[in-house]
């Protein structure tokens, strides 16, 4: 895939990669079981995507509006550096990371897909928008996966990512 010269540069910068949850790790439906109880499902090759880009040394975050058990749950299972949850207005939690990580604004990827991903999405170094998107978060971000939320649009972004760092390779290694 070709990218620009522009947006290379901006991915050479990133040190944190920051996810929502609903519509970006999940295919956003919200389903409850009988008992009330929340169910989510997650795409494999994004959590092993998770696995791959924490190797390379670049840290994760997910900041979701919901407060969900399930998502603390798949967050401690992939090792996710932090978690923000029940976080709105979401710019909030991600002032927060940026001192809490030490990071500038051009050294973060947040990937989105709901007007509630917005603020964040014009703050960062690269924003991303997954295939299913709303209109205007397509229409501020520097790219849109070609997968859906749920249905691999992390492990494409990490591979972007690692693969335009030159880190790709590396990180794999030890799976080949």
């Amino acid at each position: 895939m070709a990218i620009s010269k522009l947006l290379k540069e901006k991915i050479k910068k990133i040190k944190v990669l920051v996810m929502d949850v609903d519509g970006v790790l999940t295919e956003g439906k919200l389903i409850f079981d009988g008992q009330a109880r929340e169910l989510k499902a997650f795409n494999v090759q994004d959590g092993y995507g998770i696995v791959i880009l924490k190797r390379a040394g670049i840290k994760t975050v997910i900041i979701t509006a919901g407060n969900s058990k399930v998502v603390k749950v798949r967050a401690d299972y992939l090792h996710i550096d932090k978690l923000y949850s029940g976080a709105y207005p979401k710019i909030i939690s991600y002032e927060k990371l940026l001192k809490f990580f030490k990071v500038k604004d051009s050294e973060v990827c947040f990937v989105g897909d709901d007007l509630t991903d917005c603020q964040i999405l014009k703050r960062v170094g690269l924003a991303i928008s997954v295939k299913n998107a709303v209109a205007e978060v397509k229409r501020i971000t520097d790219y849109t996966t070609k997968r859906c939320g749920g249905d691999g649009a992390i492990r494409e972004v990490i591979e972007l990512l690692l693969k335009t760092q030159g880190k790709w390779n590396s990180s794999i290694a030890q799976d080949l």
